[in-house]
């Protein structure tokens, strides 16, 4: 990568110096940004924060337009200004941004190795990657109010500061003396600028500077901002070198081969004119998601999709093998013309779900699997991710492996949507018909898809009745929806992770072992806490974690510091299902009461001691991360 140093970086150690280390010759102080440092840090403005945080008012033209608001944001957020409660994660040393970074950083500190100023660069939460500080009496103030690595100064977290308002903003930010919402921040001045993903525009970090109060720099916040642009100039490098690899390999696929040809990256996605004749927008959205699942485990691949169309595609998946990024590459796509196999009737076998052994998931499965062996339609609910698909494919793979499987999206809903489900009806055997989102459907096209499936579930030709399973995140009693499901005989609701998280462990070796091919095991301590993680979002979020590793590992044992800072912040213990459950009523009765704990206990039905108690013991986070009444 071309040094940043040839930028001149001379020129940033000569910004960054503090006022009271310059001779007078080669610098003036600007007036009127040492009388703002002056006024915030004197009683007054410490005075005027303690009265905005009491009745959300302050002196006219006392307090700086961008800091008010901030302040703002920062009471909505329920931010305490009297203490600091920062989550601790682990910090991805491998990345692109710190990559980057690291010479541009090294340089600076090195020739900042005696001043009491302090460089730091965080991620796009506000996580510190890296902090390198002159003066230790700064160093170890800074470790004490947890402006460290492995802490995020997030808005949501600190309120008012360089980093978080910077992030806010999207631009660059000054905050000094009392400025900052946090009493313990006040004895600081600090300027952070966002940093830029050249390519994508998108801000992917913070490059912070911090000091004493007392030494505020009227160029504190330029000297940031170019350092930014630095870090941004080496991003640039590092992404254009991968990208032109990736679109050689494109362009040498394009000229040999005459068929579909896509190449994938972190930002980029190119399509030959053959791809684009032959593959609709779905077909390409499955190719892309399949293709980039088989580049992430950096071996060339060959893997056969069923396409949303109905055809198969056999896909040879080639990673352009470029530093530690994955799910780059070029995917020569060949469609398959062969006839389907011919279906056959259901036989009996032992139940396959998906990979679970829970005690809520078994039942769940097996619920599912007595519908198909009875020709019995369902619908599957449950929140987004926990598998609803993925276990009535299962069902089909285990009962009926050679039978046509189509699934429609009720997402990509258009004029002709109903129509092709009942097409599907009109084939010439059974299978299975998936029908996911309907939940999501406009009401009138619930009340039509409810009219083409009636005479098909009373139909007695049962050799040519396709199984059926609808899914729904919820079913409104009042809704179109609810008249749609009425068709269907059986509700079963899937339960998300959470209330199964024994699976946690079988889960993520099973994608591993898909997504890696077997070279990448997990630890025991890292298993530990991906279990003890509540997974909002489900076996989706599961499986993109376990991506996200595999982007900065390919091989060998995943430990604690290889585990994205999400799954780390937690550090409650394993609740059992029942203990699960009982969490989430709470934690839903304190989103409806606003976090105010007391009217939660009220909704909830319980004393306001029990309320409290349980709080404490599950970890709960009230709404705005701070705690309620």
């Amino acid at each position: 990568m071309g040094s940043p140093g040839r930028n001149d970086p001379a020129r940033m150690a000569g910004l960054v110096v503090p006022p009271s280390r310059r001779s007078p010759a080669t610098s003036s102080p600007d007036d009127d940004v040492q009388q703002l440092a002056r006024v915030a840090g004197s009683a007054v403005m410490a005075d005027a924060r303690a009265a905005f945080v009491e009745d959300d008012q302050v002196p006219h033209g006392l307090v700086r337009q961008p800091i008010l608001a901030s302040w703002k944001r920062s009471l909505q957020l329920k931010v305490a200004p009297n203490k600091l409660d920062l989550p601790g994660v682990a910090v991805d040393r491998s990345g692109s941004l710190l990559e980057a970074a690291r010479p541009v950083i090294d340089d600076l500190a090195a020739r900042m190795s005696i001043e009491p100023m302090s460089v730091i660069l965080c991620d796009d939460s506000g996580v510190v990657l890296e902090r390198r500080t002159g003066e230790s009496g700064l160093e170890q103030h800074l470790d004490r109010v947890w402006l460290a690595p492995g802490f995020s100064y997030a808005e949501r977290y600190v309120g008012t500061n360089g980093i978080g308002t910077a992030l806010e903003r999207g631009g660059p930010a000054h905050v000094f003396g009392h400025e900052h919402w946090v009493d313990s921040l006040g004895d600081l001045a600090c300027a952070g600028a966002p940093i830029r993903h050249p390519m994508t525009g998108r801000v992917v970090g913070v490059l912070d500077l911090t000091c004493w109060r007392r030494d505020a720099n009227p160029l504190m916040i330029a000297t940031a901002d170019m350092i930014a642009r630095f870090v941004e100039q080496a991003l640039r490098e590092q992404a254009g070198r991968r990208e032109i690899l990736l679109l050689n390999e494109y362009l040498a696929a394009c000229r040999r081969l005459h068929g579909p040809v896509l190449a994938v990256g972190d930002d980029v996605l190119m399509l030959n004119d053959r791809a684009r004749e032959l593959l609709d927008t779905a077909d390409q959205a499955a190719l892309v998601a399949a293709g980039t699942e088989a580049l992430a485990g950096m071996r060339r691949t060959h893997l056969h999709v069923d396409l949303p169309s109905g055809v198969t595609a056999r896909i040879l998946a080639r990673p352009t093998w470029v530093g530690e990024t994955s799910g780059a590459g070029v995917l020569i796509v060949q469609l398959l013309e062969d006839a389907a196999p011919p279906r056959r009737r259901p036989r009996e076998a032992p139940a396959a779900a998906a990979v679970g052994s829970g005690t809520a998931w078994s039942i769940c499965s097996q619920s599912v699997d007595r519908s198909f062996l009875a020709g019995e339609w369902l619908v599957l609910t449950g929140e987004p991710g926990c598998g609803k698909q993925s276990l009535a494919r299962a069902t089909h793979q285990a009962r009926t492996p050679a039978a046509h499987l189509r699934h429609l999206d009720a997402r990509e809903f258009g004029p002709t949507w109903v129509s092709e489900v009942a097409e599907e009806f009109e084939l010439d055997a059974g299978g299975t018909l998936i029908l996911s989102h309907v939940d999501e459907l406009p009401p009138g096209a619930a009340s039509e898809l409810a009219e083409v499936l009636e005479p098909v579930r009373e139909s007695t030709d049962v050799e040519r009745r396709p199984w059926v399973v609808m899914t729904a995140a919820r079913v409104e009693p009042d809704s179109a929806t609810a008249e749609l499901v009425a068709v269907v005989p059986r509700t079963v609701e899937v339960p998300p992770l959470r209330h199964h998280p024994e699976d946690v462990p079988v889960l993520v070796r099973h994608v591993l072992a898909r997504l890696s091919h077997g070279e990448l095991t997990c630890s025991p301590e890292a298993l530990r806490v991906l279990s003890r993680y509540r997974w909002p979002g489900n076996v989706t979020q599961l499986q993109d974690v376990m991506r996200r590793v595999l982007a900065r590992r390919r091989s060998g044992v995943i430990g604690l510091p290889d585990l994205p800072a999400e799954v780390s912040t937690t550090t409650r213990r394993l609740l059992t299902p029942l203990e699960a459950i009982e969490c989430d009523a709470i934690v839903n009765a304190l989103r409806e009461a606003d976090g105010n704990r007391t009217q939660a206990a009220r909704l909830l039905g319980v004393s306001r001691a029990t309320m409290y108690r349980k709080v404490r013991e599950y970890g709960i986070v009230t709404p705005g991360g701070r705690g309620g009444r």
